[in-house]
C-alpha cells in the first residue's frame, strides 16, 4: 500500500487517483474524516482497493495508527507521499515576517515539517524490514523564489528539502529512496476561478508554459518517484512548475 497524507482533496486526491490508475493500493490519510471516506468511496467505485485513515500528521499517535492500519489491511508499506500541509488562507497569514503570530508559526511547522518527520518515523521500520520503500515529500517552488510575506511557509518547505536529503543518506542502505517534489502555484479543483487574479496571472506569465498549474500536472512525477522507474534516484528535489524556477 501507498499512503498519501492530505489525500482527501485537491492535489492529494489527484495523487491518490494517479497511483490507483497505475494499480496501487492507496491509503487516504487525512484529518477530514468525511472527505477521506468520500475519496475512498470514489476510488472504490473505480475498482481500487483503498483505505481511509483519519488523523493529524503532527500527532505521533495518529501517524503510528496510519502505519498500523496500512499493515493490517495490505501487509506492506510500499510508499508514502507526505502531502499534508498548512497553506490556504485563512489558516495561514500572508504578512511581513514580524507580523506572523508565533502560535501560527509553531502550528505551521508542526504540520509542514514535524508531520513529515513523524510520518516517516512511523513507516520506515516496516520499509527497513522489507528492504524497500519509496518516500516522496512535497516541498514548494517558493523555496527557490524566496517568496516574501510567507516566511513560515517558505522556511518549512525549505526544511522539507533538508529532511529529504538527510533521510536519503540514512536510508539508502535499506533500499529506501527519499525524494521531494517542489510544485509551483497550483490551482486545486475548487480554486480554478482564482487563476484570473492579478497575482496568479503574473505567476503564469513568468512561466515557460504559460497556463495555470493543475493538480494533475504533478501526478506523473509523484507516480514516477513511487515506482521502480526511480529506483536509482534519492535525495533529489524535482521542480514541477511549468518552467518558472530552473535549477
Amino acid at each position: 500500500g501507498i499512503s498519501v497524507t492530505g489525500g482527501a482533496q485537491g492535489i492529494g486526491l489527484a495523487y491518490c487517483k494517479g497511483l490507483a490508475a497505475e494499480g496501487a493500493k492507496v491509503v487516504v490519510a487525512d484529518i477530514d474524516k468525511a472527505g477521506s471516506e468520500a475519496a475512498v468511496g470514489e476510488l472504490g467505485e473505480a475498482g481500487t482497493d483503498a483505505l481511509a485513515v483519519v488523523g493529524d500528521v503532527s500527532n505521533p499517535e495518529d501517524t503510528e495508527e496510519m502505519a498500523r492500519a496500512t499493515m493490517e489491511r495490505f501487509g506492506r508499506i510500499d510508499g508514502l507521499i507526505n502531502n499534508a500541509a498548512m497553506f490556504q488562507r485563512p489558516a495561514m497569514s500572508r504578512v511581513p515576517f514580524d507580523e506572523i503570530p508565533v502560535d501560527e508559526w509553531d502550528r505551521l511547522m508542526a504540520i509542514n515539517l514535524r508531520g513529515i518527520f513523524l510520518c516517516c518515523r512511523a513507516v520506515v521500520p516496516e520499509m527497513k524490514r522489507q528492504q524497500s520503500g519509496k518516500i516522496v515529500n512535497i516541498s514548494s517552488g517558493t523555496v527557490f523564489a524566496g517568496t516574501p510575506n510567507l516566511l513560515h511557509y517558505v522556511t518549512s518547505k525549505a526544511g522539507v528539502i533538508g529532511l529529504t536529503r538527510g533521510l536519503a543518506r540514512e536510508l539508502g542502505e535499506y533500499n529506501i529512496t527519499v525524494n521531494a517534489i517542489a510544485p509551483g502555484l497550483t490551482m486545486s479543483m475548487d480554486e480554478t476561478d482564482d487563476s484570473q487574479s492579478e497575482y496568479n496571472q503574473q505567476r503564469i506569465q513568468a512561466r515557460s508554459l504559460k497556463r495555470p498549474e493543475a493538480p494533475e500536472d504533478l501526478v506523473g512525477t509523484a507516480v514516477f518517484l513511487c515506482s521502480s522507474d526511480s529506483d536509482f534516484m534519492s535525495g533529489q528535489t524535482m521542480v514541477v512548475d511549468g518552467g518558472l524556477q530552473m535549477h
